[in-house]
């Protein structure tokens, strides 16, 4: 079957390859600089490391828990709550829950998931563009 005679679902082809890939890995990458720099920038002044361990840190730990969410969804097992996932994501995880709903295609169609979990994305964005450009005027 040639490409474009694929069926798609779910932001997949049938032969379980990601849509749109490079845009989806550009757009990941744009999301990740500013508070990748900013964290960098504090631990380089001395302010702290800690933003700079905790996105490392907290990313895997939201990765493993939308897996195991995945998982027990699957298994119809008990499941991690929403409130937990995005406590998870505030705390600094957010841009591994994003790899997590790309990869297991998890918490990717219910809307109101995914308001809450742009708005603590541009929550993050917004921190360091008030820490870096704009004097800590915000928080």
């Amino acid at each position: 079957m040639n490409e474009s005679g694929r069926r798609k679902r779910a932001g997949r082809n049938v032969d379980g390859a990601v849509q749109h890939l490079r845009l989806k890995l550009m757009l990941f990458a744009l999301l990740c600089a500013l508070p990748l720099f900013g964290a960098l920038l504090f631990g380089l002044r001395a302010v702290s490391w800690v933003p700079m361990v905790a996105y490392g840190v907290v990313s895997v730990v939201a990765f493993l828990l939308y897996w195991s969410d995945k998982r027990k969804a699957r298994a119809d097992a008990w499941r991690t709550p929403e409130n937990v996932l995005h406590a998870v994501e505030l705390a600094g995880g957010w841009p591994g829950a994003l790899l997590a709903q790309q990869l297991f295609r998890h918490k990717t169609r219910k809307v109101s998931f995914q308001v809450v979990f742009w708005f603590i994305v541009l929550l993050h964005q917004v921190f360091w563009i008030d820490q870096l450009f704009l004097g800590s005027y915000l928080f």
